[in-house]
């Protein structure tokens, strides 16, 4: 079993920046694809951006060139570095990541973490 714990989140003024972390932690042999969503009141979940093992990214049109996803191998784990933020990246952001275990690469989920841009 794989735990994912998410920290980072906040209020800030439109045009800041946070940075959300995720570690992951428990039987872990690898991990795969690491991403993050989002969900903001009243709509559905989205990707945000996903990274893999090998350091290969992609972006939401939404955040391409605002948001950077990185992860650290080593400690299992995946951060998301946004800037410029704006009010409609007001959400509830997820990380999601896949870990290996017995031959195949069931995904976890962590709890969320908020974000709201406002001033």
């Amino acid at each position: 079993q794989v735990q994912l714990v998410e920290s980072g989140g906040g209020l800030v003024q439109p045009g800041g920046s946070l940075r959300l972390s995720c570690a992951a932690s428990g039987s872990i042999v690898s991990m795969g694809y690491m991403r993050w969503y989002r969900q903001a009141p009243g709509k559905q979940r989205e990707l945000v951006a996903w990274i893999s093992s090998r350091g290969s990214t992609n972006y939401a049109d939404s955040v391409k060139g605002r948001f950077t996803i990185s992860r650290d191998n080593a400690n299992n784990t995946v951060y998301l570095r946004m800037n410029s933020l704006k009010p409609e990246d007001t959400a509830v952001y997820y990380c999601n990541a896949e870990a290996y275990y017995r031959g195949s690469w069931p995904d976890y989920w962590g709890q969320g973490t908020q974000v709201t841009v406002s001033s």
